[in-house]
């Protein structure tokens, strides 16, 4: 009877595996969505302003198809908040998940090792153990790998162009590279990021994760029995490491070894799950900064414990409920809770924020020459005006003094006209002819209010800047 219900059990779990999709495919895809979603975004524009483009050359930020002025950047301080705030939400919930699921390095390995060297080239077609490296010393792999390493460079090149194309626009991008003597800078930014891609992904690899990558040492603290992460159950699977820490050492290698001790544990120590790790670990031996959260091992562990109808002993899930065993994981926590509260605040500002945006920038300065005082006691002051019409079409602009009859502007007489995108500089000369104070012992700065405005478009395009209108002693006057 026992044999039977053995034999069935083993049935379901075949079964079961026929229907199972493998987290490394999931993987795969997501990786597929997410780099067409990195190569199209660049070329995504709204009314000519791209999704997000921080452009160094043209001095913007482009950020939701608005198209911000440098002197707007106080909406980085948002963006920035608002990316280490999701870092910090998404791995207490999900501990290293961008690592395994959406980090470039680990896009590019998978590109590079599964699909060239693996798929395409048959390198590691025999290799099922990841942290075996293929043998590169005969002719035939030999000329695979500068081969696998060509067709890489060619995608670590386009790579390095989308990345730049986040800083200058595409369109752009490609003209300035026809003429590559005139952008050495691009030229030189593009072709060293090529260089370190292939630098990286061929020689550094998985070691990049391990040693140079600090999100891996930000991990262990924002970690807490609730985030959930690739976890080995002990209490099914038996304890195959003994200590805590770095002192942990690994105490049977065979099943019989381990059932001696421990005659429930599941595991069969076939090590599968450690052969297809990228980062060479032991997920047995606990949690790790190596890991990345690709999930392998849990695939692993799926296939070897399906086959005998059991499930995985290793299980994407959460220290309070495979090693605690206090329950569920709970995912709505006091610091997820506010995590995303944080979030929405900041999002909220950014909105509340990046809706007032000014289509007009205008920098007012006063000239060296505090003021004159023409022979007929005319008082005249020069300032400079530094405008930048930050809208997508051209405007026509003038000014004038609001609140201050005594005061008139003299020059310029006219409106003048700014492109889109473009920035002008006028001299304006402001004067009086009126006994504005009478002080006889020192001059005397007037405030007063410039509102600037668009002549076609008076109603939405319009700013106020606070200067000051230097009036002189009235003895100088009286002279």
């Amino acid at each position: 009877m026992e044999v039977a219900n053995e034999k069935s059990t083993i049935t379901k779990g075949k079964e079961y595996l026929k229907n199972w999709i493998p987290y490394r495919i999931k993987r795969y895809w997501f990786y597929l969505g997410v780099t067409i979603m990195g190569l199209i975004l660049p070329w995504i524009t709204i009314n000519g302003n791209h999704l997000f483009l921080l452009n160094f050359d043209q001095k913007k930020l482009h950020l939701g198809g608005i198209a911000f002025d440098m002197q707007e950047l106080y909406l980085m301080p948002f963006m920035l908040m608002l990316l280490f705030l999701g870092i910090f939400a998404v791995t207490a919930v999900g501990g290293r998940v961008w690592c395994g699921w959406s980090c470039p390095q680990t896009i590019f390995r998978v590109i590079y090792r599964d699909l060239i060297e693996t798929k395409l080239l048959g390198i590691r077609k025999r290799i099922s153990n990841k942290q075996q490296e293929p043998d590169y010393s005969t002719p035939e792999n030999q000329a695979k790998r500068v081969v696998a390493i060509l067709i890489w460079s060619v995608l670590a090149l386009i790579a390095a162009s989308n990345f730049m194309w986040y800083f200058v626009p595409p369109e752009d991008f490609f003209a300035y590279l026809a003429n590559p003597a005139e952008h050495t800078i691009l030229l030189g930014f593009v072709i060293g990021i090529t260089l370190f891609l292939i630098a990286d992904v061929v020689f550094i690899k998985e070691n990049f994760c391990i040693y140079i990558c600090p999100y891996s040492r930000v991990q262990s603290v924002l970690y807490d029995k609730d985030t959930i992460m690739a976890i080995y159950d002990p209490h099914r699977g038996g304890e195959i490491y003994e200590g805590n820490g770095p002192e942990r050492h690994k105490l049977y290698t065979k099943q019989k070894e381990l059932l001696a001790v421990e005659p429930n544990a599941e595991c069969t120590t076939c090590e599968s799950c450690v052969t297809v790790c990228p980062t060479h670990i032991d997920i047995r031996k606990g949690l790790q900064l190596e890991c990345i959260n690709c999930l392998e091992c849990v695939d692993a562990c799926t296939k070897v414990m399906g086959a005998l109808g059991k499930p995985s002993l290793v299980r994407w899930s959460s220290e309070k409920e495979i090693i605690a065993q206090e329950g569920k994981t709970q995912y709505f926590r006091t610091k997820t809770i506010m995590y995303a509260a944080a979030l929405v605040i900041i999002l909220i500002a950014l909105f509340t924020v990046g809706s007032k945006k000014e289509n007009m920038l205008l920098n007012i300065n006063k000239t060296t020459r505090l003021y004159k005082i023409n022979d007929n006691g005319v008082v005249e002051n020069d300032y400079i005006f530094l405008f930048a019409n930050t809208d997508s079409k051209p405007h026509s602009y003038f000014f004038e003094i609001v609140g201050n009859k005594d005061l008139k502007i003299v020059r310029p007489a006219e409106p003048f006209k700014i492109g889109a995108g473009k920035k002008k500089k006028s001299v304006v000369r402001i004067e009086t002819n009126k006994v504005l104070v009478n002080n006889a012992t020192k001059d005397t700065p007037l405030p007063i209010k410039i509102k600037a405005y668009a002549v076609d478009d008076k109603k939405n395009i319009v700013v106020e800047r606070d200067t000051v209108f230097t009036y002189p002693r009235i003895d100088l006057l009286k002279k």
